[in-house]
């Protein structure tokens, strides 16, 4: 088997409902998802989801060569993005890429990918996870209702911008998940998605828990500070977790060092070698993984071959226009099917009728980094003339969307 060959589509999440974080939201609650094709001389193909940037070059790192070479075409692509480096979207393209090599060698060995991989158990635990700071107290209860409903005991909430909204809302879905729980003490998470200077971590954290039990806080300062981010897991009762934004072990290193992550985690975009990787690495220190975006469903797969997975992250119920996956959610998890590779079938008729490229970030959305992130000096709402990520979309009436029929598609 040799790789032949690459192509793009550009599908999307449909929400149905805003979604965001304290950067910003998107009141239309449409995200956009890139697709990547990898063709083979046996007429096999493999899904990837996730950048296009930079693709025709590092896919030259490729070309020709049989995909079950998974580790060392990895790396290939790594020495391909060498000069310019392979931060950022590339590592993107990197991950997207690698995810349609893994998909491939379990189609070639006719196996899930988690069998491939070593996993014995095809049931990956869960969180909710709603993307759910543009909603209201209705629309929130109602979301996180759903999620219940599929046996949904853990939370994660994005915030950060209100403290007494952050303890609302956050006892808000405590109660609700509880009540679907039988009274059963759920899990809860918020994710303040680096809008936080360090002092203001420790204070609006040390504030909600006056009053709440987290089981973590999620990236409260910027990624890469290793410093900072101690100082915030030495100042809480929360376990601090991160690294879905990190690129490549070497970021990991200076946190793992400084003891300044308890939950290591990595994006489902980045891809299965670099996850395989850095649970390896986590391992190592006696610490948790945990997935985050599972849309692609490749880290799905590979948690379940690693020791120390801890819980993946479950956005939306429904999967990207165009795309169906060979899994299902029962009992508050994914349960993954006997599908060879990732499971994944992508209409391309379907996909290509949205007509859709990549294009710039959204400025509204949480793509772009608002100018007054981390330096507010307390953690209450400011300004929406001076900060954009205070300005809040219309609730989206939750009960319309029941309405109109709008249920979970088949896998």
């Amino acid at each position: 088997m040799r790789i032949t060959g690459y192509r793009t589509l550009t599908t999307v999440q449909e929400w149905a409902r805003p979604v965001g974080d304290a950067n910003g939201v998107f009141a239309d609650g449409v995200t956009v998802l890139p697709i990547v094709l990898v063709d083979t001389d046996e007429g096999a193909t493999g899904v990837g989801l996730g950048s296009h940037a930079g693709i025709a070059d590092v896919f030259s790192a490729i070309d020709g060569e049989d995909p079950r070479s998974t580790a060392a075409l990895y790396d290939r692509m790594l020495r391909s993005a060498f000069k310019a480096g392979h931060a950022g979207a590339v590592f993107g393209t990197i991950g997207a890429l690698d995810t349609a090599l893994w998909d491939l060698k379990a189609q070639f060995a006719d196996e899930p990918l988690w069998r491939l991989l070593g996993g014995r158990d095809r049931v990956v635990p869960a969180y909710a996870s709603g993307l759910d700071i543009g909603l209201g107290d209705e629309e929130l209860a109602a979301a996180y209702g759903v999620y219940a409903g599929r046996g949904l005991r853990a939370a994660k909430l994005k915030g950060g911008l209100d403290v007494e909204a952050d303890r609302r809302r956050l006892t808000l879905v405590r109660d609700v998940l509880a009540d679907a729980g039988g009274g059963a003490r759920p899990g809860l998470m918020l994710d303040a998605n680096e809008t936080w200077s360090r002092k203001q971590a420790v204070r609006h954290v040390r504030e909600l828990e006056r009053t709440l039990d987290l089981a973590w806080i999620e990236e409260p300062v910027r990624r890469w500070d290793a410093e900072g981010l101690a100082v915030v897991q030495r100042g809480v009762r929360a376990a601090v977790a991160t690294g879905e934004n990190l690129t490549g072990l070497e970021q990991f290193r200076p946190l793992l060092h400084a003891g300044a992550v308890d939950i290591v985690q990595t994006a489902a975009v980045h891809g299965v070698t670099h996850f395989l990787r850095v649970a390896a690495l986590a391992h190592a220190h006696d610490l948790p993984v945990s997935p985050i975006g599972n849309v692609p469903v490749g880290l799905l797969h590979a948690a379940t071959a690693v020791p120390n997975h801890l819980v993946s992250e479950l956005q939306d119920l429904w999967p990207p226009v165009g795309v169906t996956a060979d899994l299902d959610i029962e009992d508050g998890a994914f349960v993954l099917g006997d599908a060879p590779g990732l499971g994944l079938k992508v209409c391309e008729q379907a996909v290509a009728d949205l007509g859709l490229r990549p294009g710039p970030p959204d400025p509204a959305g949480p793509g772009v980094r608002p100018a007054r992130a981390g330096l507010r000096l307390h953690a209450t709402e400011t300004d929406p003339a001076t900060d954009r990520s205070r300005t809040r979309p219309e609730p989206f009436e939750t009960e319309a969307a029941n309405a109109a029929g709008r249920v979970p598609a088949d896998p």
